[in-house]
């Protein structure tokens, strides 16, 4: 099922037709965010447009594999001229942080995503929550219109599949998705050297982090629900980054019986509490769990940002959690 005010076709009517673009995607933004936005960077420029990329939180150490990743920046203070504003792979207008006001002046929104709470904003919208990843539906729209697919290109396209998918072994991954993944080592992926870079290189100060909050797991509803809070506290303590946590979620995931895993971090900004929600059964919607908490996302994987202390969000989300398995 696909939702959408625009078809692919008419997306790369439009990037032909204009010149002038700002790409956006996501706060903390993930593999296929960022691996989206600097593909489409590429591309447009391979075009000779004029391309400028925006994220809130620019490029985290650990994504600095991605080539082409230091043309990302992030946005201005004040808005400035935009004639064509592309979001990608982000759900609501909101999560695009500070580079939401920077382009207010934009004559043209393109929003392309793959997360069925999308809202649907945006003159041109394409929104496939079938699609396993953005980077998915970026490479229909470059195949069929016939753009440039270079092998740096491709790199991106590819870091954004397979981050998105597992490593191409979530439930949502395709025969689809495999025979793209095959055209883009056609294409010049190197896989063992990227695949490295994107499983293999972790700062160890990653694995001081895994092993304290491992040491605060907490397994409820049955044996059915694992999950493990990060306080401002212990972020201080190990010196630790905002993207090091990412995907140590799926450490307890993996936990035989578990159905729903959680991790509970309570951020800088103080008040405020991120929670992930991933899910091994699709009869436990997360996204549906994550919107009560005004989130969203998909069945298996979902989140949300939530006002509050952590203890209390802590307590809500588990009991949101253990009411959807029950029920």
């Amino acid at each position: 099922m696909t939702q959408n005010s625009a078809s692919l076709a008419e997306i790369a009517q439009a990037l032909r037709d204009h010149h002038r673009f700002t790409i956006m995607s996501h706060v903390r933004p993930d593999g296929d965010a960022l691996g989206c936005t600097i593909a489409l960077g590429l591309c447009l420029r391979q075009l000779g447009k004029e391309v400028t990329l925006w994220n809130e939180d620019g490029v985290a150490e650990k994504f600095r594999y991605l080539p082409g990743w230091e043309m990302v920046s992030t946005p201005p203070a004040d808005p400035v001229d935009v004639e064509v504003a592309i979001a990608l792979d982000t759900a609501s207008r909101q999560r695009l942080g500070a580079a939401l006001d920077a382009v207010k002046s934009a004559r043209l929104w393109i929003n392309i995503d793959h997360h069925i709470s999308n809202e649907g904003y945006g003159g041109l919208s394409y929104i496939d929550p079938v699609a396993p990843a953005t980077g998915q539906i970026l490479y229909d729209l470059i195949e069929s219109a016939g753009f440039p697919l270079t092998p740096q290109i491709a790199d991106n396209l590819f870091a954004a599949i397979s981050t998105d998918t597992g490593s191409f072994q979530y439930p949502n991954t395709t025969a689809r998705t495999y025979e793209i993944g095959a055209a883009l080592i056609r294409a010049g992926v190197k896989v063992g050297d990227l695949s490295q870079k994107m499983y293999e290189s972790f700062p160890l100060r990653r694995i001081y982090l895994l092993r304290a909050l491992l040491n605060v797991l907490k397994i409820s509803c049955d044996g059915r629900v694992a999950s493990f809070v990060l306080t401002r506290q212990m972020v201080a303590e190990l010196g630790v980054h905002p993207e090091d946590n990412e995907g140590l979620i799926d450490t307890i995931r993996a936990i035989d019986g578990i159905v729903v895993a959680a991790f509970i971090e309570e951020l800088a900004d103080v008040g405020k509490v991120r929670i992930s929600l991933r899910s091994k059964d699709p009869r436990v919607d997360v996204c549906k769990i994550a919107q009560r908490f005004r989130g969203g996302g998909h069945t298996l994987a979902a989140g949300a940002r939530i006002r509050g202390a952590v203890t209390e969000v802590e307590a809500g989300v588990l009991a949101a959690i253990c009411h959807e398995i029950t029920n």
